[in-house]
């Protein structure tokens, strides 16, 4: 049985998301998504997530095409790999041929775990939809005013 591992954040759930781990569960026999912690995602993102964890955890732990949920707290993706174990890691296209990704194939070869990249959905992103939620609460309330 081939186990995939998907990694993310999965805030502001969107069509990109589920596409990757659609795309995701075609690829193994048994798709675990790693919903980045809050505490992660605030020391690698910069920003801390709008949806909290266990919300985040429920929603993809859901879907039809994943099989278990688990919540990523590990900065290190092979401290992830021996604790939960696949065979398969799944990314976005986005960090093919970067430094962070070179080294992340070259580690997770040494174990024996195979890194299938999938297109990023650049259209779509969570922070965008971060950004436009920004925007829409710094934005005056026009015609408002006096009701």
């Amino acid at each position: 049985m081939r186990i995939g591992y998907a990694a993310g954040a999965f805030d502001l759930f969107h069509v990109g998301h589920l596409n990757i781990l659609r795309m995701a569960r075609e690829r193994c026999d048994y798709l675990i998504a790693g919903v980045v912690s809050d505490e992660l995602c605030l020391s690698t993102k910069g920003v801390e997530p709008v949806v909290p964890l266990h919300e985040r955890l429920e929603i993809v732990g859901s879907l039809d095409c994943v099989d278990r949920a688990v919540a990523e707290t590990a900065s290190d993706r092979l401290d992830t790999w021996k604790d939960v174990g696949f065979d398969i890691f799944f990314k976005g296209d986005d960090w093919r041929g970067t430094a962070k990704g070179l080294d992340l194939e070259r580690r997770f070869a040494e174990v024996g775990v195979q890194v299938q990249y999938f297109p990023y959905t650049v259209h779509t992103s969570s922070t965008k939809l971060r950004e436009a939620l920004q925007a829409l609460s710094a934005a005056p309330l026009a015609g408002l005013v006096g009701t």
